[in-house]
């Protein structure tokens, strides 16, 4: 079997399959590895250096020890319903999954939910783990496949407690996948650039070619927008010199005049020391983009765009005259209206629409008295007419750049680096600038502005570069199955073991010193059965589903297209193997809905909606948020704490489960623990996070299942979230380590931003607010107040607008109201 050498970092397998000799084999003849098995990897001989770890071959008879004395699979031990073929409680049904003893080797007996085949998969201690994934997805003939398929391949054989967060873990973690694979990041959001008001204060700048060369020896154009006005400029040139560049450039200048600001990239024509000297000489800032991120000027990347579809329209088979063609074809551009400004750039920079091919053919066709004013009246209404159309076309371009942006950020999430993390870089390759690649990993150095950073590049002796995040994704080291685990031994838990293998670490405060560090370090590790990413179990409380005698709701199954038959079935086996569900005999039915989440992320979701109407309404109160507001705004620290998907840490009574049947491709499932969607689940959550918090009441509260702990002091701080933690423990509640945070001066809870003794709302929420467009029906205000109300105790004057929004639903919305 083979594994990674410790010294080299290679795989064996790929030795072998490469023909490269192991460590220490010299190599041989075909006759002496005419014997050899083929594909097995050959042992190094005695003396000749430290064999790799761990060997690829162990003793038969260790096995079983080995999973006798395995801490991590003590709890499927205990869960053995068959040893040799006899089942220890005979009149009890085989439930799948189980575990069965064969001889002296612990298995784990699933069933397929499709196919309905039932596969044995041998357990294995964690000192094997590793090596398994090692041939699973290292091996040439595993191909370094992604996390579905190498998981699959490995379950169909083995299993042990965890293998679904293992597996991901090492698959995220293998440095081959990580330089090879194709961007998965989310992009950020768009930051949009400022807007300018002022004609050829702001340009862009930019370089097309090499074209082919024309009849005059031209290969290149240099093109310049107008941010204001879009105006375009096109300059053809023999070669990108800087010498060329800068006489091209005063050649524009001297028409429009010396604008202030000039945008590129960091091509070496814009670099160089001649065009520094002429912004120095001329008085011009320039700003450069990120490398290999052309959108931050893509005003003038468009326009390379238009201009060069609309020189190959013109040039047709003579592709040497395609210089002469710029003219005419820039006029062409100039003439029209520009959608983000709603006028021409012709129009906005000289208060007047040109005279164009199509004016000739008016004018010879009609007559008319002439229309000419004195100088004064003209100077006079130009100036207005320039000044009416520069404020038409500021408010233009805001709302144009208002829906560019909301469109551009559906499905964008902003990521952050700090200094010192570990990143990969896509970058073209050497060979080929089309073709790019991962390449690292850097270091970052430091956040510049928003989205940009600067990292080290140690392939260039330590020099320092900016890419933008866009290019960034995090580098993850390489991942270990030698490290610590937790089992947590319920035997309610059913037959997967929750386990915190490589826990992630909780999020802390950038303000704390080491040694606050340090406790929140300790803290989770004192409590790293609570910090888990799979649900607990509590015994303190069920949940009843009461329903009229003789009721039983049948409703017939949603259609589900086929390339969405994958999501259910995996989400079953999922929940299967966290005891969550389980198959049913009921008469009641419930659809299967798929809901689309905002990361773009599929939800398992089932309608509920007849069995709420049936059932008995829980009338227990939830807790007002500004109630939980006014508490907590003073205190010095604060952690939040996020249940792992809560409602599933609350199991059913037995005479509710059949109720939540629902109806699936591959068979009738109910729900074991409390599902979402039901009638009466908020009310039971937050009956269940009362009682567990209530020896808490002074300084920590809960909405469902967002915990908040507050305090004035740090060691005080420190008792009390290890005092609510060591109660959620008792009650048998884990919470998610990804969305807890600990230590925090400033945090958000519940839509607001809790610290420095203030409750502010969100800056994302309220710029989703200011965002909405303005309401003109009836049904648009309430569902505008219905959004901002949230927040209406930051609202002035509130009286006054509640008055405003009582006339505009009452009747028709006027103008005035309107504006109102």
């Amino acid at each position: 079997m083979g594994v990674r050498s410790r010294e080299s970092g290679k795989c064996e397998w790929c030795a072998v399959f490469s023909g490269e000799a192991a460590d220490g084999d010299e190599g041989g003849t075909d006759t002496e590895g005419a014997g050899e098995v083929p594909g097995e990897v050959p042992l190094p001989p005695e003396g000749a250096g430290e064999a790799p770890l761990p060997p690829p071959v162990f003793p038969v008879e260790d096995f079983p020890l080995e999973q006798s004395r395995d801490g991590t699979l003590q709890h499927a031990f205990d869960q053995v319903v068959s040893i040799d073929g006899s089942q220890l409680h005979p009149n009890t049904a085989l439930a799948h999954p189980h575990f069965v003893v064969i001889r002296d080797r612990l298995y784990r007996v699933s069933r397929d939910t499709q196919t309905g085949e039932i596969n044995t998969q041998l357990l294995v201690p964690q000192s094997r783990r590793e090596m398994i994934f090692q041939a699973a997805h290292h091996n040439p003939m595993s191909g370094h496949l992604g996390y579905d398929k190498t998981l699959h391949r490995i379950m169909a054989r083995f299993y042990w407690p965890g293998i679904r967060a293992d597996v991901k873990r090492w698959c995220a973690s293998c440095s081959e996948c990580q330089l090879v694979n194709p961007p998965a990041t989310p992009k950020a959001p768009l930051r949009p650039l400022p807007l300018i008001e002022v004609p050829f204060e702001r340009v862009g700048m930019d370089l097309i070619g090499p074209l082919d060369r024309s009849a005059r020896g031209y290969r290149f154009v240099l093109v310049l927008v107008d941010y204001a006005t879009r105006y375009p400029e096109a300059v053809p040139l023999r070669n990108i010199s800087a010498k060329s560049v800068a006489q091209a450039l005063f050649h524009i200048i001297s028409r429009v005049g010396i604008p202030k600001e000039i945008l590129t990239d960091q091509g070496t024509s814009f670099m160089s020391r001649t065009l520094r000297e002429l912004y120095e000489l001329l008085g011009v800032r320039s700003i450069r983009t990120s490398v290999y991120h052309p959108q931050t000027d893509g005003l003038v990347e468009r326009f390379n765009k238009t201009l060069k579809n609309m020189v190959r329209k013109f040039v047709h088979e003579d592709s040497r005259n395609w210089d002469k063609w710029l003219d005419p074809l820039l006029f062409a551009v100039r003439e029209v209206p520009q959608s983000s400004t709603g006028f021409s750039p012709f129009e906005l920079l000289f208060g007047r629409k040109p005279r164009g091919v199509l004016d000739l053919f008016k004018e010879n066709w009609e007559e008319g008295p002439s229309t000419s004013k004195n100088e004064i009246q003209y100077v006079m209404d130009l100036r207005a007419k320039l000044h009416s159309l520069g404020q038409l076309s500021r408010e233009n371009l805001l709302q144009a750049q208002e829906r560019k942006q909301r469109l551009y950020n559906r499905g964008s999430k902003l990521r952050q680096f700090s200094p010192g993390d570990k990143v990969l870089v896509l970058l073209p390759t050497s060979s080929s600038k089309l073709l790019a690649k991962w390449q690292g990993p850097f270091v970052v150095t430091r956040r510049v502005g928003d989205v940009d950073y600067e990292l080290v590049r140690s392939d260039r002796g330590g020099a320092t570069q900016i890419y933008h995040v866009n290019l960034l994704k995090t580098w993850r080291e390489v991942a270990s199955a030698s490290l610590a685990t937790t089992v947590i031994e319920r035997d309610e838990l059913g037959p997967e073991v929750i386990i915190n293998t490589e826990l992630a670490p909780v999020c802390c405060g950038d303000h704390l010193s080491p040694g606050q560090v340090a406790d929140v370090a300790a803290l989770q590790g004192r409590f790293a059965d609570v910090f888990s990413p799979l649900p607990g179990r509590t015994s303190l409380i069920n949940h009843r589903i009461e329903t009229p005698p003789g009721v039983a709701i049948r409703s017939r199954p949603y259609r589900l297209p086929e390339h969405k038959r994958k999501i259910v079935q995996a989400e079953l086996q999922a929940m299967l193997e966290m005891g969550v569900i389980e198959e049913s005999t009921s008469d009641w039915c419930c659809p299967v809905v798929l809901v689309h989440k905002p990361d773009g992320s599929i939800r398992f979701c089932v309608d509920y909606r007849r069995v709420n109407e049936v059932s008995k309404f829980d009338a227990y109160p939830m807790p007002r948020v500004d109630e939980l507001l006014d508490r907590l705004g003073t205190a010095r620290f604060y952690t939040t704490l996020d249940l792992t998907k809560g409602y599933w840490q609350i199991p059913l009574s037995p005479e509710s489960k059949e109720k939540t049947a629902f109806s699936t491709p591959y068979g009738l499932y109910q729900f074991v623990t409390l599902p979402f969607g039901l009638f009466g689940a908020p009310a039971t959550f937050q009956r269940l996070m009362d009682r567990v918090l209530r020896p808490h009441s002074a300084y920590a509260a809960a909405y469902l299942d967002d915990v908040i702990i507050h305090s004035e002091t740090w060691g005080q701080h420190m008792q009390q979230v290890g005092a609510v933690l060591e109660s959620l423990r008792q009650a048998g509640l884990t919470a998610n380590p990804k969305k807890c945070a600990v230590g925090r001066r400033e945090v958000r809870y519940l839509g607001y931003h809790l610290g420095g003794g203030q409750v502010r709302p969100q800056i994302e929420r309220t710029a989703a607010i200011s965002a909405c467009p303005v309401p003109k029906t009836k049904k648009e205000v309430r569902r505008f107040v219905g959004l901002a109300g949230y927040y209406r105790r930051f609202i002035q004057c509130r009286r006054s607008h509640n008055a405003h929004y009582a006339l505009c639903v009452g009747h028709q919305v006027s103008r005035g109201h309107h504006q109102k």
